[in-house]
């Protein structure tokens, strides 16, 4: 038992160390009876221990009881926030250490193989201090508390409110305790309380989202996604930078390898040759070369950097920063194929014929010297100009390429990407569609053959694959798609094998009207996403029996893997049993295809958000204004409309189209004036006036302006009763100004 201190009381010393050692929860009775303290003494202590609470010293837990400040209690309520392999991780639920950031337990669940905790879960556990980090062991687990929710900290009117991040939460929530953070912040809360008095408790201040180049902060933590290197993947990450490229690799620094990537690419992960095959045998055909970043050599089985690697999945790129999949001393230096320096890469070989089919490959693991960097704008500026030595040939091989994928007859669908241009002051300067041109198409197609090739290459050797899937779309699609086309007239039997082409014919049928962007992205939400998975049922947009992503080792784990699988089954040097796919790994390749196809749709919803974000803060100071908009969706309370050329979706609310009655017609997706028979369809282009630009969820709001009418959809055939057809609408705006 410890000894008090002359004056009857343990000293601040013997107390903490108490605290620390104690193998139960230490409130005032248990220090009181461990020190042999009665009645005044008592009161002292207690005197004493918020002495030391207010010094730092301490902090009390749940039931009173007491741990050191920046400790965690012996017994306490934890959140689980991640999942690291099977080892789930969680937080305190309540952390009010100030300055300290709250420490990541490992929950240790005796008997199981498998965690059956996942994010978000809640359990009651006992903790300890083990090395530089904690252990959880559950006692129960707990019921889900309230869902946190992420939102950006305001003040109106005196009174500090928390407007949501999430574009489905319509209100603002007044916020009961800040938690020392002030407006502007980026903030986790708790809902606390019961309708209609909910409020917003902050437990965690996040940052500033709206300080230049910060938007994608919310995304990252509304999704979770893994944003910090530990100090031991980042030391193992240096440790492999000094690795040798190794002996026994093929030299290809000869060869004049150029990587044709966009002018603001962070990473280079692949790089391309072609020249004239000289073998008479291939008369007419091409020798080409797809070198790809060697990750497997730097990125080892097993170890913390792996670990983390999968844990992230993928690379996020949003406008104003990556969150990279591996440490940059790996992903933007050593790894990457930049102009000049010796790589290690990957080198799948190919020969292909004058028609285009792939008459051979073999992999090699080679050491490279890319001769050039290319924009893709460049790239296309030289070929157009003629008589680029370098170039040529890659634009000769890509014609062959061509028109095999022109025989395949893949999915064709040429819907443009928004591209968000930054100024130097992290300021949005353009958001534009990006331009697409034949340099993208030369790239796109050697990496189509190249993936196509590991795939083949890892089937031949009987070796486990990590294939890309697309399964054909659901009859439930298809039937929805024939509906929505029946509106323009335009046939779709079902019954028929299902194959890209069937599709094509359907936009051939389109030409050139004002519908055929709407139709495209109506046909891509027919199709099914697109998943990593073990067993393979081929690529259907793509028109391929066997594909596999091999050619971007940086950012997508999925083709570390297959390099790994390839330099096991083809016993590719150096380092072999070092880099080559872990039998255990091969067992649990499910598992893997699963976590990082979520991953990979974690990534887009994230980048998507984070781009509507912007376009919300480039349009802010529009508001008021009218601009040319198209409807992208109809639902029973309103539509949603898109600014041409700039994206983003923005609601009309129904009870601002006037005062008659609105019908949803799903078949046609279309709102209907029961009175007017006025229609409100998607693909109608308009004029609206823009009412709200929230920047915090990336959501607009518009209304139909004054005196606006709307304009009728072209192609559609007109349900309207015979007398009403043509009719402006009669619009009197009742919403909220």
């Amino acid at each position: 038992m410890p000894k008090p201190s002359p004056a009857g009381l343990p000293g601040r010393d013997q107390i903490l160390r108490f605290i620390v050692e104690s193998g139960q929860p230490a409130g005032k009775r248990e220090i009181a009876r461990a020190f042999g303290l009665h009645g005044h003494e008592k009161i002292l202590l207690k005197a004493l221990l918020k002495d030391m609470a207010d010094e730092g010293l301490i902090d009390a837990g749940p039931g009173r009881a007491f741990h050191k400040m920046g400790g965690v209690p012996k017994v306490t309520v934890l959140r689980i926030v991640d999942v690291d392999g099977d080892q789930p991780i969680a937080v305190p639920e309540r952390w009010e250490a100030e300055g300290v950031p709250p420490p990541r337990l490992r929950v240790v669940e005796r008997g199981r193989r498998q965690s059956a905790l996942g994010v978000g879960d809640r359990i009651l556990a006992r903790t300890e201090e083990a090395g530089r980090g904690w252990l959880a062991h559950p006692l129960k687990t707990l019921a889900r508390g309230e869902e946190l929710v992420l939102g950006v900290l305001h003040e109106e009117g005196g009174a500090m409110w928390l407007k949501p991040v999430d574009k489905r939460e319509r209100r603002d929530l007044p916020v009961s305790d800040a938690g020392g953070a002030g407006p502007g912040d980026l903030v986790l809360a708790e809902k606390t309380g019961r309708p209609p008095r909910i409020t917003a408790r902050v437990s965690e201040r996040l940052g500033d989202p709206f300080a230049p180049r910060s938007f994608s902060l919310i995304a990252i933590h509304k999704f979770g996604i893994p944003d910090i290197f530990s100090d031991a993947v980042l030391e193992e990450a240096e440790e492999s930078a000094r690795r040798h490229l190794g002996e026994g690799r093929e030299d290809l620094r000869q060869l004049p390898i150029v990587a044709i990537d966009p002018a603001d690419a962070r990473d280079h992960d692949d790089a391309i040759w072609a020249a004239p095959d000289d073998d008479p045998a291939n008369a007419g055909g091409w020798r080409a070369i797809v070198a790809i970043a060697d990750v497997a050599f730097y990125v080892r089985p097993g170890g913390d950097l792996d670990r983390e690697a999968r844990r992230r999945g993928n690379s996020v790129y949003f406008p104003d920063r990556v969150v990279p999949m591996l440490p940059e001393i790996l992903s933007a230096d050593v790894c990457s194929l930049g102009e000049g320096a010796d790589r290690a890469a990957l080198a799948c070989h190919l020969t292909i014929a004058a028609d285009g089919a792939m008459r051979g490959f073999r992999f090699s693991r080679a050491v490279v010297r890319i001769a050039e960097v290319i924009t893709y704008e460049d790239a296309q500026a030289r070929h157009d100009a003629g008589g680029d030595a370098v170039l040529e040939p890659l634009w000769g091989c890509w014609q062959a390429l061509a028109a095999a994928r022109a025989r395949r007859e893949p999915l064709e669908l040429d819907l443009p990407e928004r591209r968000v241009v930054l100024d130097e002051k992290g300021r949005i300067a353009t958001v534009a569609p990006r331009e697409r041109l034949d340099a993208h198409r030369v790239v796109e197609d050697f990496m189509i053959a190249a993936n196509v090739a590991a795939a083949r290459a890892l089937e031949k050797r009987q070796a486990p694959v990590m294939y890309r899937i697309h399964e054909a779309p659901s009859r439930e699609k298809m039937v929805a798609l024939k509906d929505y086309l029946a509106t323009f007239d335009l046939p779709l039997a079902l019954g028929q094998v299902v194959r890209p082409k069937l599709f094509n014919r359907i936009l051939d049928q389109v030409g050139d009207r004002s519908e055929k962007q709407e139709i495209m992205e109506q046909v891509l939400r027919s199709q099914m996403q697109a998943v990593y998975a073990p067993a393979n049922i081929g690529h259907f947009g793509l028109a391929l029996g066997s594909y596999a992503h091999f050619t971007s080792p940086i950012r997508r784990y999925a083709d570390l893997l297959v390099h790994r699988a390839l330099v096991g089954a083809y016993a590719l040097a150096p380092d072999v049993e070092a880099t080559r796919l872990p039998a255990a790994d091969a067992e649990r390749f499910e598992e893997l295809a699963t976590r990082i196809s979520a991953a990979e749709r974690r990534a887009m919803e994230a980048e998507r958000e984070t781009v509507d974000r912007y376009v919300a803060a480039y349009l802010s100071t529009r508001v008021g204004e009218l601009v040319e908009a198209r409807i992208t969706g109809v639902q029973r309370f309103g539509f949603f409309a898109t600014v041409d050329g700039l994206g983003g979706d923005g609601l009309v609310p129904v009870s601002t189209l006037g005062a008659e009655r609105f019908r949803h017609d799903e078949a046609s997706r279309a709102l209907v004036g029961e009175e007017s028979g006025d229609r409100y369809a998607v693909g109608q282009r308009l004029t609206l006036r823009l009412v709200e630009a929230n920047v915090a969820s990336g959501a607009l709001r518009f209304e139909l302006p004054e005196g606006v009418n709307h304009m009728p959809v072209q192609g559609r055939r007109d349900r309207r009763p015979a007398g009403r057809r043509g009719r402006p609408a009669n619009i009197r705006h009742q919403g909220r100004r």
